[in-house]
Formats: structure tokens, C-alpha cells, sequence
């Protein structure tokens, strides 16, 4: 399995701000994410890769 945080996702949408990417991971639609640790949030990878094709298709893709 794979963990991702918000600095992981972040890259995954192709090196937004942090506040942007909060402001996406707390969007309706969004994964929930799998727990919330003192380091932060983590979610599961493949969850996050298939949200992220359908809704915000090309930076996933450039892996």
C-alpha cells in the first residue's frame, strides 16, 4: 500500500502551495484520508492516483 501526505500530493498536482492543496484534500469528493497522525494526514495512494485522473487529469501523468 501506499501512504501519502500532503507534501506527496502536492507533487502529484504538479507542486501546488500547500494552502492550495489543503483547500483541495478538504474538498467534498476528495479521499478521506486513512488517518490522522502528529506528522499530519495521510491518505491511500491509489485513492488519491484515481481522484486525481478523473478529476484533475496531466500531472499524475507525468510520474
Amino acid at each position: 500500500m501506499e501512504l501519502l501526505g500532503l507534501d506527496e500530493i502536492r507533487d502529484l498536482l504538479g507542486g501546488i502551495s500547500k494552502q492550495r492543496a489543503t483547500i483541495i484534500v478538504g474538498r467534498k469528493g476528495f479521499p478521506d484520508p486513512l488517518a490522522n497522525l502528529k506528522m499530519g494526514r495521510v491518505w491511500d495512494g491509489k485513492a488519491v492516483r484515481a481522484w486525481i485522473t478523473k478529476n484533475r487529469p496531466g500531472p499524475a501523468d507525468e510520474d
